[in-house]
């Protein structure tokens, strides 16, 4: 099993593991001319290298920054037109009794008991996040806006339906 192929057609042929032309590297070919194999007739989605503008940012979400007639995003450039926006909301708000409401309500509990209305004090918090995606020219981001109030969300969807106008 380990001699030469004694069936051999060209004598300048010699088996073995060093007498290999090439190795290939590892993944994918490191040819530049390289482009993933599709279905005939896909077309291979166009790459949009990022173009400076004159104006400044017109939108910023997050990552996601939109200037001109493209948008900018840590996956490369896409381009407006015909964008596909999105948001979920991924927040929560949480109402409990403050902790001077309690504190106030045990000082005060000894007239009347009107000292229990200070259980009445609530405060909130909101955790969380908003996230928003974007597609276009056959790529995909998404990002993550924090939230730290209630009606972030409603900012977040102000700045989105603007982008969505600017993508028709």
């Amino acid at each position: 099993m380990s001699d030469p192929n004694p069936y051999k057609s060209e004598p300048e042929y010699e088996w073995g593991p060093g007498q290999q032309a090439e190795t290939p590297g590892y993944g994918y070919p490191q040819s530049p001319a390289y482009q993933p194999t599709l279905p005939e007739g896909v077309p291979v989605p166009q790459q949009y290298p990022p173009v400076a503008q004159g104006g400044g940012p017109v939108l910023v979400l997050g990552d996601i920054t939109v200037v001109g007639d493209q948008i900018l995003t840590p996956a490369g450039a896409m381009p407006l037109k015909g964008a596909v926006w999105n948001a979920m909301d991924m927040s929560r708000t949480d109402e409990k009794i403050s902790t001077t409401g309690i504190v106030l309500a045990c000082v005060f509990v000894v007239f009347c008991g009107l000292g229990l209305l200070f259980l009445l004090m609530k405060e909130q918090k909101t955790s969380g996040f908003v996230q928003v995606t974007v597609s276009s020219g056959g790529k995909y981001h998404s990002a993550m806006i924090p939230a730290m109030r209630p009606d972030t969300i409603h900012w977040v969807m102000g700045q989105l339906n603007y982008a969505r106008s600017l993508s028709m």
